[in-house]
């Protein structure tokens, strides 16, 4: 496959960026997006040139590192695929690719394609975990969870903090974010002693960093792991149900 590449670059968070023009003659659509880039690095390198820095990780779908805008879309084209589970071959011989870092406010460029997330972190360290002494761990049938249930908070565990909802969202919003990290303690019973406070403070945290939500559900389109935006509306009743 041969490809045109418009890459971002930015040498740090204070340098003034721009895009960098790339060919491609001898991709191979068994490529991973990643290994795109690995091929570009190695061209670069040889060339005397900087690599371009990007992040990742398991290369999985799991760690949520990968992300970047392909072609205005986060993660690219590919509904639920994250950036390092996209194939070449979900694009045309000598199609033009533009890649560029998430573009937010709440996450500043650190180099090329690598944003800094630390916000995500803020959120769940406000309160995204419990913090109740339950004693010693129970056999764990002896709680009973309905089916249901049991699967709405796994829907809502995959969450694995990319910030592509954030990205995509034109208010750079974080309430899918939010909300799955919420909602995937709320609705079992350890988490229960702790919801409204949980939920008062995450939000919170969210608000002094990220935009408001307006429900254009870009989030939830572009999410690798398709997270509902029922999610938000279960956080707002919370949330809610704590202030009164």
């Amino acid at each position: 496959m041969r490809l045109t590449l418009h890459v971002w670059r930015q040498k740090n968070h204070d340098a003034q960026g721009r895009f960098v023009t790339y060919s491609m003659a001898d991709a191979s659509p068994a490529m991973s997006f990643l290994e795109l880039l690995d091929v570009l690095n190695e061209q670069l390198t040889e060339r005397g040139e900087e690599p371009i820095a990007f992040e990742h990780d398991c290369r999985e779908g799991i760690c949520g590192s990968c992300g970047v805008m392909i072609n205005g879309r986060a993660h690219g084209p590919e509904k639920g695929t994250a950036t390092c589970q996209l194939h070449m071959r979900k694009f045309k011989d000598g199609e033009v690719i533009r890649v560029e870092p998430w573009r937010s406010k709440a996450f500043p460029v650190i180099k090329d394609l690598v944003v800094d997330r630390a916000p995500f972190d803020k959120i769940v360290q406000a309160g995204g975990f419990i913090s109740v002494n339950a004693g010693g761990a129970p056999e764990a049938n002896l709680i009973p969870i309905p089916k249901p249930t049991a699967e709405k908070a796994m829907d809502a565990a995959e969450c694995i903090g990319c910030g592509a909802c954030v990205a995509q969202c034109p208010n750079g919003a974080a309430q899918l974010f939010t909300a799955a990290k919420v909602s995937h303690l709320a609705l079992l019973p350890q988490g229960q002693p702790e919801r409204t406070r949980r939920v008062q403070k995450m939000v919170d945290e969210m608000e002094s960093y990220f935009g408001s939500c307006t429900n254009f559900q870009e989030c939830e389109a572009v999410c690798p792991k398709g997270i509902s935006i029922e999610f938000i509306a279960r956080m707002n009743r919370d949330y809610l149900r704590g202030s009164i």
